[in-house]
């Protein structure tokens, strides 16, 4: 897997990749702060609403700053002790 910190050129498929997994990745972490489905629906639709008002920029450096604040933010926003499911090991 490729290091988030990797540079990636805009308007890409490596690109569009790079932002949808940032996009899974923020939603994945507001799930550490927010565990029931029906409270954290709301922040998933803000960070949609995030995402969609930057869908349109076109200049390579104002989408490479995007991309770096976004990354900024998901890193100043990490849980300190992340909510993992719980695993059952069925014995049989």
């Amino acid at each position: 897997m490729a290091s988030s910190s990797a540079v990636v050129r805009p308007f890409t498929d490596a690109h569009r990749i790079h932002v949808q997994r940032l996009y899974r990745r923020a939603l994945k972490q507001s799930l550490d702060w927010v565990v029931f489905r029906d409270i954290w629906r709301q922040k998933a639709i803000e960070i949609r609403v995030k995402f969609e008002r930057n869908r349109d920029v076109r200049d390579p450096r104002a989408v490479t700053k995007l991309l770096h604040e976004a990354e900024l933010l998901l890193a100043k926003t990490e849980h300190p002790d992340p909510y993992r499911l719980p695993i059952f090991l069925a014995i049989l």
